[in-house]
């Protein structure tokens, strides 16, 4: 067996989500060509293919992907012992996301015509989605009379529930009447002569949204994500603790969640400037 094909079928069989045994397929596949073109041994020092990445100008996410990919092959494939294998990693940026404001938000609801639309994006706010945890979800999930969303095998194939406002659920309702949609809550345009209910498409929804931010003269450099950070956000700036927020965002570490007091302007409002001191 070839030893790609043994690298998809380990990843298969690891039950790695789908895009995670996209992106290692294709840094393996990278990386023995570059292997293969400067005369190097795949089986040893992944140095200067990490350099080269970095040569390209790929960002430091992309580069620890390309190293987790390595490192996969190196174990899994190859059974190198994990405490022998290291590969440096680079040093990671602190960069701190844009956070809307509460009226920059109703902006972007305001400016978003189709009620469809305007759904999925009150839908991802309210709960802090991820554009994955939105897609796949179905209507079973929704549960009306218990206020709660089910979220099945989200990142990491984690299951979690999320409250869901009664304001939410009131436009849900009105929402599934209008648009019946059979198996997905969100679901998009089947195929001509098929029956099959298909999930909304994550390039749709990144395309109307980004229509929106438009409308709505908003000229951060936003994207879909950014709803969630700014659920988060707006939730630590109105006093819900940050253990709560990271059970409800499903986030594993507290410092990924930890995030949020840095962007948040409790403290930053309520703490002067000397030059207030100044005046006095």
């Amino acid at each position: 067996m070839k030893t790609l094909e043994k690298i998809q079928n380990k990843l298969k069989q690891r039950n790695y989500s789908k895009n995670t045994q996209n992106v290692y397929y294709s840094f393996l596949k990278m990386y023995a060509k570059y292997c293969n073109e400067h005369n190097l041994d795949a089986k040893k020092d992944a140095s200067p293919f990490i350099l080269h990445l970095i040569d390209l100008g790929y960002a430091i996410s992309t580069q620890n992907q390309a190293i987790n990919a390595i490192k996969f092959y190196w174990e899994h494939i190859l059974g190198f012992e994990p405490k022998f294998i290291t590969i440096d990693r680079p040093m990671k940026e602190r960069r701190l996301p844009p956070i809307f404001s509460l009226e920059e938000v109703a902006k972007i609801f305001d400016c978003t015509e189709n009620y469809k639309h305007q759904m999925v994006l009150t839908t991802i706010y309210a709960c802090g989605l991820r554009i994955g945890d939105l897609i796949n979800l179905k209507i079973e999930d929704i549960d009306g009379e218990r206020k709660t969303m089910h979220i099945k095998r989200g990142k990491g194939k984690k299951d979690r529930m999320i409250p869901i406002p009664e304001s939410l659920l009131i436009k849900l309702r009105v929402y599934l009447r209008i648009y019946k949609p059979e198996l997905y809550l969100f679901e998009g345009r089947a195929k001509k002569g098929s029956t099959e209910s298909v999930k909304y498409s994550a390039s749709s929804i990144r395309s109307f949204y980004k229509n929106s931010l438009f409308k709505a003269h908003i000229k951060k450099k936003a994207t879909l994500h950014t709803l969630r950070h700014s659920y988060a956000t707006h939730l630590y700036e109105n006093g819900i603790n940050l253990r709560s927020i990271q059970v409800l965002l499903g986030h594993e570490s507290s410092k990924t969640t930890e995030l949020y007091t840095h962007v948040s302007n409790v403290h930053i409002n309520k703490t002067p400037s000397p030059l207030d001191f100044l005046k006095k």
